[in-house]
């Protein structure tokens, strides 16, 4: 009986331990695809540092100071190459271990950028001891023959370089931050791509381009033809399907195939590099892209890149990537948010311009596409931290966070997101439909009438049951109406503002009288924030 005690004892340790040591991850949950961290779903309020703000434990003291401030949750911070081995097999860890530190001491976590062999297409994150010995690790070639600040992805020296460096450091999270978890995620390179020319020319790319397409490709392609990406199996379609024979023959002539090609390429390098780092600590891990905008062709924006319309050859290059991200710095934000959110890949925002309209087009991305997490960039150069626009939603965004995991991919939530051009959308649930506006539709604010460009306004609407939902955000007018054809009205039953209190939520204040117009509409006014609990009814 004794053993049998001592043997219940052992498992339920182990157990528990196991139990506590799980690393942070991935998991679906209907449509989306949501981040675990300690067995929770963790949405990210996040800001990415500038480039060099990180290369400083001292900047790094206000900086994490501030983020706090502004209601950050997670900080996105470069992981430097070149200073964690400066010299070749000698590492240096005190950058990272203070910034963890700091990030536990301000209640923030951590998603690391490896700043290895490719940071915004170039190699100067590379050590100076890799840059000077070009022979060893040789550069990519222009179509003229020129060499270019491009660690080639087709020598097996950079590889091997990359792949030690990076497990090195994946194994040195694990041994300082296994059980804390302050880091969740990693970011492997940072805008991988060539630019110049659509794909490397080196004498190894170019015996690589003329041979036959790898049957690992061919078998994907085969496989998942009904649901590949338009413009590949646009490409494939022109050329016959066909099965075998080199890039040209299965592709065609042209810039976009050597962009194919080069995609192909930089998976399977990006495959063995991430796969080394999950070996060592298998933390989700995710690439960013600059994207393909305005017009340009592949080689003037960085070709080959984990872009949305090459998720296909990433996937099967590279499947120890999770999953892509947009890097966003254009027009067209809910355009670039729906050419991410596709085929199993999550949203997650890791850089977005620096703005004050971010504090509208948040609520859009978690609410319209079951966001994993948004992050501007250059957050810390924010120099109002408590009244910045963003600070606003966060801190209403983070009473709900739960809320938001608990509804996320079981299509009881949507975002709205008004530029001044759309004003406008209306959306149907249970019987009802929904219209959202941007609130100097109704007229009243002078700002409306004198030409002025309009701010961008933005929310979120959350299903609680069939007549009850919560609206969070800034700058909206919500009117309700229902889809019955028997006549039925709907109407307004109760408005109120509220806030959640350790999951719960507690009334503020009745919306009524002047504040819902009479009964008219639920609204939440430009340049105020808000989340608002509403009860609909119907009447004859």
């Amino acid at each position: 009986m004794r053993t049998k005690y001592i043997v219940l004892a052992l498992f339920f340790l182990f157990t528990v331990v196991s139990k506590a040591q799980k690393t942070p991850y991935l998991q679906k949950k209907g449509t989306a695809t949501q981040l675990i961290v300690k067995d929770n779903p963790y949405l990210i309020l996040g800001g990415e540092l500038g480039n060099s703000t990180a290369s400083s434990l001292e900047d790094m003291q206000w900086v994490s100071e501030k983020l706090q401030k502004m209601k950050l949750n997670t900080m996105l911070v470069p992981a430097y190459w070149e200073l964690i081995e400066s010299e070749e097999g000698k590492y240096d860890y005190t950058l990272v271990d203070g910034i963890i530190e700091l990030a536990r001491k301000h209640d923030l976590k951590i998603v690391f950028l490896w700043f290895g062999v490719w940071k915004n297409s170039m190699s100067c994150y590379a050590p100076m001891w890799v840059k000077e010995n070009y022979q060893k690790y040789p550069r990519a070639v222009t179509k003229s023959g020129q060499p270019l600040e491009i660690l080639s992805a087709f020598s097996q020296n950079n590889l091997e370089l990359d792949k030690r460096a990076f497990k090195h450091f994946m194994n040195h999270l694990a041994e300082v931050d296994k059980t804390q978890q302050t880091v969740i995620m990693v970011q492997v390179e940072n805008e991988i791509g060539m630019i110049e020319d659509a794909r490397d020319y080196s004498k190894e790319a170019n015996k690589l381009f003329t041979s036959e397409v790898p049957k690992q490709l061919v078998d994907y392609l085969v496989k998942n033809k009904q649901s590949l990406r338009p413009q590949l199996l646009e490409r494939w379609e022109k050329n016959g399907f066909k099965t075998k024979g080199t890039w040209t023959e299965l592709f065609g002539e042209g810039l976009e195939t050597d962009e194919i090609f080069m995609a192909w390429n930089y998976g399977l390098f990006i495959q063995e590099v991430a796969q080394s780092g999950k070996n060592a600590y298998n933390l989700p891990m995710y690439l960013n892209a600059a994207l393909n905008s305005r017009g340009r062709k592949p080689g003037a924006y960085p070709s080959a890149g984990p872009l949305a319309h090459l998720l296909d050859i990433w996937r099967a290059s590279a499947p120890a990537i999770d999953f892509l991200a947009p890097d966003i710095y254009d027009p067209g934000f809910t355009d670039w948010c729906k050419q991410y959110h596709v085929n199993g890949n999550p949203l997650f925002i890791p850089e977005i311009r620096l703005a004050e309209e971010n504090a509208a087009r948040v609520f859009y991305a978690f609410g319209e596409h079951d966001a994993m997490g948004f992050s501007p960039f250059s957050i810390e150069s924010v120099t109002n931290p408590e009244e910045y626009p963003l600070t606003k939603s966060y801190k209403i965004l983070r009473q709900i966070l739960p809320l938001l995991s608990e509804k996320q991919g079981e299509g009881k939530t949507n975002g709205f997101w008004f530029d001044g051009e759309e004003k406008e959308r209306t959306t149907e649930r249970n019987g009802y439909t929904f219209t959202f506006k941007h609130d100097y539709t109704l007229g009243w604010n002078p700002q409306a009438k004198d030409g002025n460009k309009w701010p961008e306004t933005g929310a979120l609407i959350i299903g609680l049951s069939k007549n009850e939902y919560l609206v969070a955000g800034t700058g909206v007018v919500v009117t309700f109406g229902n889809t019955k054809k028997d006549g039925t009205q709907t109407g307004i039953g109760i408005i109120d503002e509220v806030e959640f209190k350790d999951g719960k939520m507690r009334p503020l204040r009745r919306m009524n009288g002047d504040q819902d117009h009479q009964g008219r509409h639920l609204r939440i006014p430009a340049g105020e924030w808000s989340i608002q609990y509403v009860k609909l009814y119907d009447y004859k």
